[in-house]
């Protein structure tokens, strides 16, 4: 019997506020190491943005990320295959590669660039889509990989900054400057520069304040190999909430977390209850905030228990740019047509910087990014994407921070209502349409096929994860905001720590798995991140469940 059962008080080693992959992470590794402990989720399906959702139209089913589209570091020595297999998870889960030829393709009014696996397909193909510019492009990759190979070896343990700035001391003095000032310094063409900064999409920064260390850690994360994990993108969410409970952790949905309590200067635990019901205090001398990080600040702690200049440093930080998003099922097998198994981003402009110059006035822009991806070309074999001779496609665009766009005055978490408001609809409607005629550059026929078709705003995702401004990639990866400059894992409130996207690991499925492996070692005081990275497994595989056929990683996140 439970103490939920029995009414008494109930305690834990540890609680992780929060569901992202970040807090699943922590927590699977806490329970790993013996550190019972639990996860409150307040949405009714663990994940976070990596969290799929599922729609039933005339019996037909479709599966729909919200987040996971195309993720590297999934190879042998990838971050992400270590995390996984430090819990005894590595063989639950399989990748599968996009195209190596083209995982992602490029649409500039002039130039289609097809981005192979590998610096020097890479490079090559550069040459050639720019044979005048050698020695400029020369010059910015070369900086590029140096500083991304030195990146990827200080994010795993083999130097130390102080190794850094002996025999790299160009990494310190290049990493965090605009990567604009790069392209200049070797006179790189706008075009060029433009196709460089194609797939800037997936971290979402103006190109004058995207920090060198940003804009080349994606080349080189990508270049490494791109992939999709095999029965969709729960299935790595799925995977951890299996560990945590196996390893004597509890994962609870639908349990929204209003504050976390401090008591003389420290955290003892949480207060949590659903909805119309009476909250209940839950103690733990560790609290983990895989929440937003400005309404972990203002909101679950409250401005009375931080330091003033710590309250300002967090009101000054940026939030990124947020997305708006196009879910579509169509009843046709675009892969059939011989379409390849490629991302598709279509710029209507080189100038990126005028894009962000639109974003940034509260203007959508028609010359954003239009990304488009089909979820069942990456994974062809799963059902719950599409059914048989159907497609499962997405488009997404880079939108204003602010809610009045869509005729918002206030965002859910603030009560606002605006689900069945004509306004907010009518904007949906309209860029949705837009965003259709963009896409039929690349699929001509694209509305004669579209049986399911819905859209999210930065509302519906403020809605679902409760982050500022309807982000997804939490604090913004500029110049000021980038690595050390970022908050946590720790505070300065004893027992509270922080990992997810906002964290100094970062945004992305790899950042924020990190992010919850850094945590964990810094509430164990151990250096965990050496020792997955080493290969370690700290999980115990014995005591996870049998692996059976049909397994659902979408019912395993409840």
């Amino acid at each position: 019997m439970t103490q939920k059962q029995t009414g008494e008080r109930e305690s834990f080693d540890a609680i992780v506020v929060g569901s992202g992959l970040g807090g699943l992470c922590t927590a699977a590794y806490l329970c790993a190491s013996g550190r019972r402990t639990l996860v409150l989720e307040s949405h009714y399906i663990a994940g976070g943005n990596s969290q799929v959702f599922r729609r039933k139209h005339h019996g037909q089913e479709y599966e729909f990320d919200v987040g996971i589209h195309y993720i590297g570091e999934c190879g042998r020595d990838g971050l992400i295959t270590l995390a996984l297999n430090g819990l005894g998870l590595a063989e639950r889960v399989v990748f599968r590669p996009l195209d190596s030829d083209g995982y992602s393709t490029l649409h500039f009014p002039d130039v289609t660039f097809r981005v192979p696996f590998g610096w020097d397909r890479y490079r090559k193909r550069l040459h050639e889509t720019f044979p005048g510019e050698t020695p400029a492009l020369d010059g910015v990759l070369d900086v590029m990989q140096d500083i991304s190979a030195t990146g990827h070896r200080l994010r795993r343990g083999e130097l130390g900054m102080s190794e850094i700035a002996t025999e790299n001391p160009s990494f310190l003095r290049s990493g965090l400057r605009p990567v604009t000032e790069l392209f200049a310094e070797h006179g790189l063409s706008d075009r060029a520069a433009a196709v460089l900064l194609g797939e800037q999409g997936c971290y979402a920064v103006r190109p004058s304040d995207t920090p060198v260390v940003m804009a080349a850690g994606l080349t080189d994360h990508f270049l490494r190999g791109a992939y999709y994990p095999v029965g969709g993108g729960q299935v790595i969410a799925g995977r951890l909430v299996e560990a945590i409970r196996a390893y004597g952790g509890e994962v609870r949905t639908q349990s929204p977390v209003h504050r976390i309590r401090i008591e003389n200067g420290r955290a003892v635990g949480v207060v949590t209850g659903k909805k119309n019901q009476r909250p209940v205090e839950i103690d733990a001398p560790v609290v983990i905030s895989n929440a937003d990080l400005k309404r972990t600040f203002s909101e679950l702690v409250g401005k009375e228990h931080w330091a003033p200049e710590t309250i300002e440093r967090v009101r000054s930080l940026k939030m990124a740019v947020p997305l708006f998003c196009v879910y579509l099922g169509l009843d046709v097998d675009l892969a059939a047509r011989g379409m390849p198994n490629s991302n598709h981003f279509i710029w209507g402009d080189y100038d990126i910087e005028s894009v962000y110059d639109e974003l940034d006035a509260g203007r959508l822009s028609s010359k954003a990014m239009c990304y488009i991806t089909a979820a069942s070309f990456k994974d062809p074999e799963s059902r719950h994407l599409a059914p048989e001779g159907h497609t499962n496609l997405q488009i997404m665009t880079l939108v204003p921070r602010e809610y009045d766009v869509w005729h918002v005055e206030r965002g859910p978490t603030d009560g606002g209502r605006y689900h069945r408001d004509p306004a907010y609809r009518a904007a949906k409607s309209r860029l949705v349409e837009e965003l259709l005629d963009t896409s039929e550059q690349i699929i001509p026929d694209l509305r004669e096929h579209i049986v399911w078709k819905e859209a999210a705003t930065p509302v519906s995702q403020e809605r679902f994860t409760r982050s500022t401004n309807g982000t997804s990639y939490g604090i913004e990866m500029s110049c000021s905001q980038a690595g050390p400059l970022r908050m946590g894992p720790r505070t300065e409130i004893e027992g509270l720590f922080l990992c997810g996207a906002s964290t100094p690991s970062g945004p992305g499925i790899a950042g924020v798995m990190r992010s919850g492996i850094e945590t964990a070692g810094e509430v164990l005081d151990q250096d965990i991140t050496r020792r997955v990275l080493d290969g370690d497994v700290l999980g115990d595989r014995d005591a996870l469940p049998e692996l059976i056929e049909g397994w659902d990683a979408w019912r395993e996140s409840h």
